[in-house]
């Protein structure tokens, strides 16, 4: 898979989301990069608490008022994110860049049909009159695989499995043609079936619509078969960005490195599942130096002392004093970071 252009369609640069806490200011997303350009899919990995949901939402403008967001630059096709009046970006949320959040049970509005919760979408950034609306609802429906639309375009969301819940916030997202999808976990609680039906849907729409696709996910299996590139989140920081092709060939960040060998299919029969040691630091307990060297098997006592620069593009952005090359580190970064 290639993107179909080269121009950033989302261009974010030094991204950082501090929530206001009785402890003071935490910072749950600090210094993001990214870019995506259209038609291409970047999947976003990381453990739990890496920030990788704060991040999109702050793109989308979702977070509660406790939550400060700043950046250098959040673009969206040429326009200013940060720039932008409440007014305009609720008109841009929903129609040119959509969001299939984490949990669909409890995304959907049990009062009301899910019929209905489309349409809301297409009343507010269409001009469809009502019947047109019905009718596209349930073309969408149809869309995403759901078997006799019209029916259940007026079932509540109790009535619907996790799965059709699911595809229901798919074509919730998608009622408005978005150029940019974000999906949130889009097969947490799934079974293994209806995970691959609703990957192989969103891969479809995306090759059918032209539609750029952020993928969030903790499934690195779900990344080796659809992505482009990977960005690799840790305690808020972004620690590698690479092609999704050589990113499980050669990793160059320690903790990619760790969560690649602790993939069940990676380990030897008689031999317990590799583990990464420790958690992800929190609010009080962050090191001094690298986030990830209590935890790292290749940190060395500079590692603990300063936080690391990234390195070249030619090690594909990781975050590290010493990146991996071949599964080793490279003294030669260290020292050119030192200089």
């Amino acid at each position: 898979m290639n993107p179909s252009s080269n121009k950033p369609l989302l261009d974010i640069k030094g991204l950082t989301v501090s929530f206001a806490t009785r402890g003071g200011a935490f910072r749950a997303v600090d210094g993001v990069d990214l870019q995506v350009a259209p038609n291409e899919v970047l999947a976003i990995v990381g453990e739990s608490g890496s920030g990788k949901s704060v991040a999109m939402l702050a793109i989308m403008g979702l977070l509660p008022w406790t939550a400060t967001v700043k950046a250098d630059r959040m673009m969206f096709d040429g326009q200013d994110l940060l720039a932008m009046t409440p007014r305009q970006r609720r008109a841009l949320v929903g129609r040119d860049v959509a969001m299939v959040f984490q949990e669909p049970m409890s995304s959907l509005n049990p009062c009301f049909t899910v019929g209905y919760q489309i349409g809301e979408a297409l009343a507010e950034h269409t001009d469809l009159d009502r019947d047109a609306r019905k009718k596209r609802v349930i073309e969408l429906l149809d869309q995403v695989g759901i078997p006799d639309p019209a029916r259940r375009a007026r079932a509540f969301p109790h009535q619907l499995s996790g799965g059709m819940s699911q595809r229901v916030m798919i074509a919730m997202a998608l009622a408005c043609k978005p150029r940019l999808l974000i999906a949130d976990e889009p097969t947490t609680a799934l079974d293994v079936t209806i995970q691959a039906q609703i990957l192989d849907l969103l891969q479809a729409l995306r090759r059918d619509t032209g539609m750029a696709l952020v993928l969030i996910t903790h499934d690195l299996g779900v990344v080796a078969e659809g992505a482009d590139r990977v960005l690799v989140q840790y305690a808020g920081r972004p620690v590698e960005t690479q092609r999704a092709d050589t990113l499980f060939v050669s990793p160059h960040h320690p903790y990619t490195a760790a969560l690649l060998a602790a993939l069940p299919e990676r380990a030897r029969q008689g031999e317990r599942l590799t583990a990464i040691d420790g958690m992800v630091p929190g609010q009080f307990d962050r090191p001094t130096g690298c986030l990830f060297a209590p935890r790292c098997p290749f940190a060395q006592p500079e590692c603990h002392a300063r936080a690391p620069l990234p390195a070249s593009d030619a090690l594909g952005r990781a975050l590290c004093i010493t990146p991996l090359v071949d599964g080793r580190p490279t003294p030669v970064a260290m020292e050119a970071q030192a200089a």
